[in-house]
């Protein structure tokens, strides 16, 4: 099913989330979007997996910001 020959024949999946994710859930994420490629034949050592934690200034949603969108109230 995956012909290793060639350059450039490996996935390389880019995951975007905000800001304060986290390396154990990142860890996570990698090891099933893994797995999801292997169960498809793709070789483990063939698949790559970004993780971007993005602040929220800086992710769009809308045409405002996701900090502003999203702005935690206080707690009383």
């Amino acid at each position: 099913m995956f012909k290793q020959s060639g350059v450039g024949k490996m996935p390389i999946i880019h995951v975007n989330v905000w800001e304060g994710f986290g390396k154990e859930k990142a860890k996570i994420v990698i090891q099933k979007i893994t797995k999801v490629f292997v169960d498809l034949g793709i070789p483990r050592q063939a698949v790559e997996v970004i993780v971007h934690e993005i602040p929220k200034s800086h992710w769009g949603i809308g045409g405002e910001p996701a900090s502003e969108k999203f702005e935690e109230t206080p707690s009383k």
